[in-house]
């Protein structure tokens, strides 16, 4: 009896087993797809994809690839295309930088990053751009802005002229609705990254010795080649144009920058009439602000006067270049306070061009108000 047990016992395990080591074998056999398979039907799209995808089909039309030859060379052509490049990093042996642009007007006026093209202005070279139908054009410069790191492109002959981007506001922007961007990361044309506005009123240093101020943040992916494209709201507007990323490695940490579309809406139509923008300013070169803060100067050191200008006007004075003794700090401006540079240039961009503004400034330990319009100082830092 217990010997009979045993070998049903054995037989019982041995079938357990060869089953185990079968059923993939017998699965294959019975059930592999070995026919394409039916699809399954997915339903409507959500709201909120139904209004990214109509987003989208509406602004990348307007949406272009930018690209900037520092100087004719002729073994560039003979160099393999960098399809997954640096975006607008300068490529190796190239001289070409890349960005992204957008469709401005029915003129075919172009905006895009003054960075993105500025080896290509200074260094003689060319530019050319290419539509979302794949067409490639010549573009010239109408102007620059590196105050506000903005320019603006003439494209040459088109097939067909994109349609111009919807223009919105910035000044009613909240911190959490939703932002899109759109642009050519490391040379992918047309790529749409989402996400939210972090933050408002950041600050921004560009050329000239300006910092912008109102800068949008946003966490939507913005990495090299990003640069001058589009920042839109959810109803398909220009908000804000792309122009920087903070990021240790060089690509998207999260923290993107753009300009607000307020200042792009006053500077652009400057840049297609007179070829640069016209900038509000009183006429001073400030001193460094870490300079002044060693020294304990709270406010905006003048260095220097312009002679002719609102500010020599009003009898504000500069460093003594002889004995280098500090003459007037700015502290206030149109009543609010003055720390540091981007305070009042920020004010002074509001008041706008020949309009007045009002200055506390301080000299020898008294503090006394001066009252000035402002001026087209384009050459100097305000």
């Amino acid at each position: 009896m217990p010997d009979r047990f045993v070998r049903i016992a054995l037989g019982v395990t041995l079938g357990l087993l060869i089953a185990f080591v079968a059923q993939p074998y017998i699965l294959a056999f019975l059930y592999s797809a070995d026919a394409p398979r039916s699809v399954t039907a997915r339903g409507d799209l959500s709201a909120a994809e139904k209004t990214t995808v109509d987003l989208f089909a509406r602004a990348a039309p307007s949406v272009v690839h930018v690209f900037a030859q520092a100087a004719a060379q002729g073994r560039a052509l003979m160099e393999p295309d960098d399809e997954f490049g640096q975006g607008e990093q300068q490529q190796p042996g190239s001289g070409t930088q890349t960005g992204t642009g957008f469709v401005w007007d029915a003129a075919g006026h172009v905006v895009t990053n003054n960075h993105v093209v500025e080896a290509a202005t200074k260094g003689g070279g060319s530019i050319s751009v290419r539509l979302a139908s794949g067409e490639v054009v010549g573009a010239r410069v109408v102007g620059t802005a590196p105050s506000y790191d903005l320019a603006v492109l003439q494209l040459g002959r088109v097939a067909k002229m994109p349609p111009p981007l919807a223009v919105g506001t910035s000044a009613d922007l909240k911190v959490g609705q939703s932002a899109f961007a759109i642009g050519n990361p490391f040379g992918l044309d047309h790529t749409l990254t989402t996400g939210v506005i972090s933050a408002l009123q950041r600050r921004l240093p560009t050329q000239e010795g300006r910092e912008l101020s109102g800068v949008i943040q946003t966490d939507a992916a913005i990495n090299p080649g990003n640069s001058g494209g589009p920042l839109l709201d959810s109803a398909g507007r220009l908000i804000g144009v792309n122009t920087a990323i903070f990021s240790p490695s060089g690509a998207s940490a999260g923290i993107g920058f753009a300009v607000p579309v307020d200042v792009v809406n006053r500077v652009v139509p400057d840049l297609i009439k007179n070829g640069r923008v016209r900038n509000p300013g009183i006429g001073i070169i400030a001193g460094q602000e870490a300079t002044a803060a060693r020294l304990g100067i709270d406010g905006v050191v003048v260095l220097r006067v312009l002679p002719g200008s609102p500010a020599a006007q009003a009898g504000l004075r500069g460093v003594d270049p002889r004995t280098g003794d500090i003459g007037d700090v700015i502290v206030g401006a149109n009543g609010r306070p003055v720390h540091r540079l981007s305070d009042l240039t920020a004010v002074v961009e509001e008041a706008g061009l020949d309009r007045p503004v009002t200055l506390l400034v301080e000299r020898d330990g008294r503090v006394r108000t001066v009252r000035l319009n402002t001026a087209d100082v384009a050459q100097t830092r305000l």
